[in-house]
């Protein structure tokens, strides 16, 4: 099967990276002006360890809301420790999210926005573009259904100034 060109994956990074950022400095900044409306910034789950990870991703597939709107929630996924300090990633074949950990000095990796960017890959009906319009829709509608409103209107301002296609 020929690979599936993923033509936004630096974009939606790039975009992701202004977000972490903005949820980095929320405690000493709470309220930030994004697209001429002020919002206050949610606060965003940090883990201490990768059962932890275990925990959220089992607890998020749960929700009602998500097993309603994406029947593959329903599908488990195993958060395991990817080596070295570079990317989180999905293994769709396995349905393995290897995130990496406090192990490897990365604790970067192991916060809410990196684990839902990689649950939103899980919860495709079929394989897809990794950074595709679909994805990055799926992305937004979880942050919105977990962390809130502002989160994912925060995120969708920043991919659509940013260049990414939604949809």
């Amino acid at each position: 099967m020929p690979e599936i060109r993923d033509g936004q994956r630096s974009l939606v990074y790039d975009a992701e990276h202004l977000v972490h950022r903005l949820l980095d400095r929320s405690a000493d900044f709470p309220v930030v002006e994004v697209a001429g409306s002020r919002i206050t910034l949610p606060v965003e789950r940090r883990f201490a360890s990768l059962d932890a990870v275990q925990h959220y991703l089992d607890r998020v597939r749960a929700l009602p809301t998500v097993r309603q709107r994406w029947p593959r929630a329903a599908v488990p996924a195993t958060a395991r420790e990817r080596q070295g300090g570079g990317m989180a990633h999905y293994e769709r074949a396995d349905a393995v999210i290897a995130v990496p950990g406090a192990t490897h000095g990365s604790q970067w990796a192991l916060r809410e926005l990196v684990v839902l960017h990689e649950l939103a890959h899980h919860l495709a009906d079929e394989v897809e573009p990794a950074h595709g319009g679909a994805f990055v829709a799926r992305l937004v509608d979880l942050v919105d259904v977990v962390m809130g409103a502002e989160a994912a209107f925060l995120l969708r301002v920043t991919f659509l100034e940013n260049g990414v296609r939604i949809g």
